[in-house]
Formats: structure tokens, sequence, C-alpha cells
């Protein structure tokens, strides 16, 4: 970060942040303690607040967070299974594509935060020289196995030897305490006329209105900001992007995990039921099939639940 910034402020414009939700938990690993999420007064941004240190942050994924490298368990295998089938992307055409794993294009991508290298795979089969970005060492070796260039540092150190034409940051701005020193970042690595690529939750979604304190992607404590479109915006122009389209897209996962989040979290104890992987199929499948209309509307007026952007370096 580029400096300490005071825990009542505002992480992209400095404004005053009031308290608005209190007394989240996490859902998803079971993660000790209650959080409090605030709004920007001026932004309208909502946080964590106060907001954790990147010490505290750092130990928390350590914890919870990282890719094992096993690769077993009924879940996982259905997934990998799920993944590389045909299947997968008639899905993603139907559901949404948050992972952008279904553009084609060329030239040299650089996918932050890519795991084990399952985007890169889709990349590289559409067209794109991809390398990735991740910290965790396990993930990285297993994504370097399978043939990729990994780098394992975060983007603020990383000097690539020529720069990238796409930059991919997918479900990884809500998770960082300096989201404008992301994005500078990344346009810092990225050509002239460069491409970004942004998913992320999306504060204005009416799902996240829906299930109130269940709804899976306040994700406490690891997402530490909340975008709208309208102040992504902003962020994104005061970082050197000029937005050229924004959409909404509604993953019946996310549906599915809120749903299960309001059904079975309880403070302290990890949610094993977003793990079965009939029990998701089945939500999934509920979601996509029966309630279509109320996501597709949803997306239609802009509060659909995750934000898609693709933006260019001015």
């Amino acid at each position: 970060m580029r400096g300490k910034k005071h825990a009542s402020r505002c992480l992209v414009c400095g404004g005053k942040v009031n308290i608005s939700v209190k007394g989240l938990f996490d859902a998803r690993f079971g993660a000790e303690g209650r959080y409090n999420v605030g709004e920007c007064a001026s932004c309208g941004l909502l946080q964590l607040a106060p907001l954790p240190s990147q010490g505290a942050l750092k130990k928390l994924y350590q914890r919870y967070y990282n890719f094992g490298g096993s690769g077993k368990g009924a879940y996982t295998g259905a997934r990998r299974l799920f993944f590389d089938s045909v299947l997968s992307r008639l899905w993603s055409f139907i559901d949404g594509d948050i992972s952008f794993y279904d553009r084609k294009g060329s030239g040299r991508l650089l996918d932050v935060g890519c795991n084990e290298g399952r985007g890169l795979a889709r990349y590289e089969k559409n067209g794109f020289q991809a390398e990735g970005l991740e910290l965790n060492e396990k993930a990285a070796s297993t994504a370097s196995a399978a043939g990729f260039t990994v780098h394992t540092a975060l983007l603020g150190e990383f000097r690539p030897a020529e720069p990238f034409d796409v930059v991919v940051l997918s479900n990884v701005l809500e998770h960082v305490l300096d989201p404008i020193e992301l994005l500078e970042d990344a346009s810092r690595v990225l050509k002239p006329g460069g491409e970004l690529w942004i998913s992320c939750p999306n504060a204005a979604s009416w799902q996240r209105a829906f299930f109130s304190k269940a709804w899976i992607n306040w994700h406490v404590p690891f997402h530490t900001a909340h975008f709208s479109g309208k102040n992504i915006r902003k962020l994104l122009d005061a970082a050197g992007f000029e937005v050229k389209k924004i959409k909404n897209e509604s993953p019946a996962l996310w549906f599915a995990s809120s749903v299960v989040s309001k059904l079975f979290s309880r403070h302290g104890k990890p949610t094993t039921q977003m793990r079965n992987a009939m029990l998701m199929a089945s939500l999934m499948l509920f979601t996509r099939g029966v309630l279509f209309p109320a996501l597709w509307l949803g997306n239609l007026l802009g509060k659909g639940d995750c934000l898609v952007i693709t933006a260019r370096k001015k």
C-alpha cells in the first residue's frame, strides 16, 4: 500500500465511512470473528469497517484460502471434470462468463491470481500467450508443472520483460486493501491501448438486499470492498483507464451459495454443504431453470450479482 489509510476512511476517495451492516461472519470457511461493513458518504463504496491490516489478512489467507494441491474429494473431482467438459462451455454461455474463459484473441495475457492454472489452459486454447501471477507456491508449482509460466510475486513487485496486451482481474479487486494501486500496477504492465478485464461482485445487486447478511459475496473478512458500476467507473478513470463495457451477470452458483449460506451457515463453523456436489448442482439447475426471469431482469436493470468490465488503458 502507498500509505496507511485510516480505518474509518474510504479506500478509494478517502471519504468518511459510516457503518451500515453489523455482525457479519465468514459463511464459507468458518473463520472466527464478526465484522461490520461501512458505506462511504462521498462515493458510496462499501468496505470492511474497520479494515484489517495486511498482516492479519495474510494470516487468514494462509490458514483458510490457499490451494492445498491435493485435488482429492468428490466435490473437487466433479468440479474438475465439469470444467474440462464441453458442457462447461455450454453452461458458461447460458449462465454468463465471469472468468473470461470464452473470450478469444491473441497477444500476451496476464492472469492475476491464476491459482493452479485452470484458467491459463483456457486462455491459451483461445489464442493467447498466457502467463500467471500466484502467491501460493503450491498452486504456482502445479500450474508450472502443467507447462505454464507463473510468477510468484505481487503485481506491484512484478517487472515483466515486455508488456501485456491483456490483464485479467477475475474476482481479485474486491480482495485488496488498495484497489487504486492495484489498477495502477495493472496499467504499468499493459501496453498502451491494452485491455483490463475485471469481474467482481456488484454492490448494487438485488440479491444483496434479498439475502441480507447471508449474501455470499459479503465473504468477510476476505472481501474488503464492494463496488457498484458507478463507483468502479470513477475508480478506473482515476487509474488511467477508459471503460469500454460494463455488463451484469448473475451466476447460478452465487445464488445457490447464498441459499446454502442462509440455510446452513453458523458462526465459527465451515459451511460444508457448499462442497456437496449434488446439492450445489441441484440448486444451480433450479436457479438457472426456474429463476431465470428474475436473474435476467436483475442483469438488465444493472442489479445483477456480478460486474463484468472491459476497460482500455488510456
